[in-house]
């Protein structure tokens, strides 16, 4: 067995026995080693369930529009829900892969529409305002997030976040979760024109950064619009960002390599400089 086996054979292995200790951490596995036998000349991140679980900051945020929604017209939750999510379905329909088709704003204003209430503007932008003030008071980031971050600053290795939705709502997010200082470049799907797993946002990105070499680490969620988009637009190692285990190779899409915890990649980058 070579060197390089025999170690990637022990990181699977011991991120395995400490995944026992705890259902809810599951282990780092590497899919294909021959990626990862040198350091990255640059990194693109997610944002959301990336960064940050997502869930609950929505689930919070929809209850409170929720109920701002019920109170003001006296409607019933139920009623809410179904005129909502047919709002929102009309939104993505017409405005299809684009960061607008995720606006809370527009969702909405047709749902007022709906409602047959015309747009009521100043009703539209205080439940969306309602929707992001309660999202960014629930959203926490994972754990050692910034831990790793200040290990690719101090390796000097450039940094930028790929992302979908508009450039001032992840924006904020990135100020509010105090990650400003940590990334070089932010490329929303506002500003390439299309979400991923178009080519444009991973693409605008490199060009930005201008990488020393080609090895890209993208790290990433979702198996299409990050691990796939990644590999087949840019050609980069991919390390997908799981909750549980079923969560890998969905879609038949195999990362580079998968982990829960960002502590592991601290390790996987350590072993690396080594």
């Amino acid at each position: 067995m070579g060197r390089w086996s025999y170690w990637f054979n022990a990181i699977n292995n011991h991120f395995s026995y400490q995944s026992s200790t705890n259902k809810k951490v599951y282990p780092m596995k590497i899919n294909n080693p021959s990626q990862f036998m040198q350091m990255p000349d640059a990194f693109l991140f997610d944002t959301d369930n990336t960064l940050y679980p997502y869930d609950p900051a929505h689930s919070a945020a929809q209850k409170a529009v929720r109920d701002k929604v019920v109170s003001t017209f006296s409607i019933s939750p139920e009623h809410f829900d179904g005129v909502f999510k047919e709002a929102r379905n009309q939104v993505k329909a017409r405005l299809k892969d684009t960061a607008a088709s995720h606006s809370r704003l527009l969702y909405m204003q047709r749902m007022l529409e709906i409602m047959e209430l015309g747009s009521q503007v100043l009703l539209a932008l205080d439940f969306e305002q309602t929707y992001w003030r309660t999202f960014l008071s629930n959203a926490i980031l994972f754990k050692d997030v910034k831990e790793l971050l200040d290990d690719i600053r101090l390796l000097g290795i450039p940094i930028a976040i790929v992302t979908d939705l508009t450039a001032q709502i992840q924006f904020r997010k990135v100020v509010y979760f105090e990650l400003d200082n940590y990334f070089d470049y932010i490329v929303t799907s506002e500003e390439a024109g299309f979400d991923k797993p178009h080519e444009a946002p991973f693409k605008i990105a490199l060009e930005k950064m201008k990488p020393k070499g080609n090895c890209i680490w993208m790290i990433g969620d979702n198996p299409i619009s990050d691990i796939l988009g990644a590999r087949q637009k840019i050609n980069a190692v991919t390390l997908q960002k799981v909750q549980t285990i079923s969560a890998r190779n969905i879609e038949g899409i195999e990362p580079d390599a998968s982990f829960s915890k960002f502590s592991d990649l601290r390790k996987l980058l350590q072993k690396l400089r080594n």
